[in-house]
């Protein structure tokens, strides 16, 4: 079977997109890890399938690159919104549903705007935050992010007691001045990843808990390129939460599955 997929990257976090409308493409495990691997496949933090969805414009369906259907991932949702304009299905604005509920999401030029889930809880534990913004995080402030073995020190908070059997994706954040400077290793991926935005709009809303409460609009650096995220607050509910940045189309092509 010759699939054909289409590739995008949002701030470095890359993903492979397949346009399954017809719902004739069905991807086992193994094969999708294959088309993730960076040696033996295309290459990508995860893949995508956008399908069709009563009542919205389309559903994305998420896996991580070790080939297991992933939570939400905010990178990828908006890297899927660019796909559907391009594929002529949604122009300046969209409603879709993932795994964590629906999504709107608003398009201007090379930039993508998503609403993330609201967020109403998250647990302190010895100075880190413990959130879930569509994917479960753990945030981790530090006084120079660029010091931090992001992959061993991740990695060892990752598969730790701290945050449960099913573990989290873990963020590494320096506040400065100007912009928060994040670095993140995902789950699933079980590296160090470019960017995350689930992760960076866990920072965020932690960032917003660190400094008492003092701005909702915060400017985030990440290795692969620069994001924002902005929500409201009120009796402890975070809504209206929004993570913009841009979602940019790599290249198209074909790949034999057999």
């Amino acid at each position: 079977m010759i699939l054909e997929f289409l590739k995008y990257h949002g701030t470095g976090n890359d993903f492979i997109i397949i346009d399954n409308r017809k719902n004739d493409i069905v991807l086992d495990e193994k094969t999708i890890k294959l088309l993730c691997d960076r040696h033996f496949g295309i290459g990508a933090d995860g893949l995508m399938l956008l399908e069709n969805a009563k009542g919205y414009d389309f559903r994305m369906i998420y896996y991580n690159s070790d080939g297991k259907e992933g939570t939400m991932c905010g990178n990828g949702g908006r890297c899927i919104v660019a796909f559907a304009k391009k594929l002529g299905i949604v122009k300046d604005k969209t409603k879709f549903i993932a795994v964590d509920g629906e999504h709107i999401a608003e398009l201007t030029d090379s930039l993508v705007s998503l609403k993330m889930s609201d967020l109403s809880e998250f647990t302190i534990v010895n100075e880190d935050y413990i959130l879930d913004t569509g994917s479960p995080h753990y945030v981790k402030f530090v006084s120079d992010v660029n010091k931090i073995d992001i992959y061993k020190e991740g990695k060892e908070i990752r598969y730790s007691d701290v945050v449960g059997n099913d573990g989290a994706n873990i963020n590494f954040a320096e506040i400065t001045d100007s912009v928060i400077k994040v670095g993140t290793y995902e789950r699933g991926v079980e590296n160090e990843t470019l960017s995350c935005g689930t992760g960076v709009t866990a920072v965020a809303i932690s960032a917003y808990q660190k400094i008492g409460k003092q701005k909702t609009d915060f400017d985030i650096e990440t290795k692969g390129g620069n994001l924002n995220v902005r929500f409201n607050e009120r009796d402890g509910k975070f809504t209206d939460i929004w993570l913009k940045g841009p979602a940019q189309f790599v290249f198209k092509g074909s790949f034999d599955i057999n």
